[in-house]
């Protein structure tokens, strides 16, 4: 599960690496510790613009049948494993797709002292994770989830689940909406993930008040031990 991440790159150069319309209207902001319904930058089609779209949407993906968006901070992600057909996610599936930039994104593993520690994966190059939109209510209030998968390769090590991270080659196609689910929604292949630093980090990210880029500073930290373990009991996110 990725439940908080850094995204910092301004919009003028997400839009030149997208090659997209900026749309922010300045109210996209740096932030190293983003948190359930934070707004986030993402990048989508839009038919009005006649191309891609850089947008400011909040995170946690409300389905245009809801009834009020109570219940956003519990859709930040998505499994890959049923994306396409739960209720919640299908239609955004099917047309509304968008990619979320990133610096990278966080997670805790416990240590053997009962505490946890905290780890930042990240990559020299902004991270891509493949996302799902909606446009909600009269206001048509942006809002986005985020596709996540089976942890892979080192990766497994942090936690069990791991954000569906796309190539620059797969951006176009997981924009146009549709195609076979088991090929838009593949794996990230080797190169990818070796590009992937596994970044021991401080415990002041796990207070979300926190900001700043002593954030994703490195520290000292014990060596990883045996892969995470999927829970028994599953959930839709």
């Amino acid at each position: 599960m990725c439940g908080r991440y850094a995204t910092t790159t301004d919009a003028p150069d997400l839009s030149v690496l997208f090659d997209a319309f900026d749309d922010t209207r300045d109210g996209l902001v740096a932030d190293y510790n983003v948190a359930p319904t934070d707004p986030v930058p993402m990048v989508r089609m839009s038919q009005s613009v006649g191309g891609r779209t850089l947008s400011v949407a909040r995170w946690g993906l409300v389905p245009h049948w809801a009834g009020d968006t109570k219940g956003a901070a519990r859709m930040i992600n998505a499994r890959a494993e049923t994306v396409a057909t739960t209720p919640a996610y299908a239609r955004s599936f099917a047309g509304k797709r968008c990619l979320v930039p990133a610096d990278g994104w966080y997670e805790w593993v416990r240590t053997p002292g009962g505490g946890k520690q905290a780890y930042f994966m990240t990559a020299p190059e902004p991270i891509v994770f493949g996302g799902l939109w909606s446009a909600w209510g009269d206001q048509k209030l942006l809002t986005c989830s985020i596709v996540t998968m089976a942890a892979l390769g080192d990766l497994a090590f942090v936690h069990h689940r791991m954000p569906l991270v796309l190539a620059p080659e797969r951006w176009a196609d997981w924009l146009a909406g549709g195609g076979e689910p088991e090929v838009v929604l593949a794996p990230p292949n080797d190169a990818t993930l070796a590009g992937i630093e596994i970044r021991p980090v401080g415990p002041a990210v796990g207070d979300v008040r926190n900001d700043g880029p002593g954030l994703v500073a490195r520290v000292a930290a014990p060596a990883l031990g045996a892969p995470r373990e999927e829970p028994v009991e599953l959930t839709l996110f």
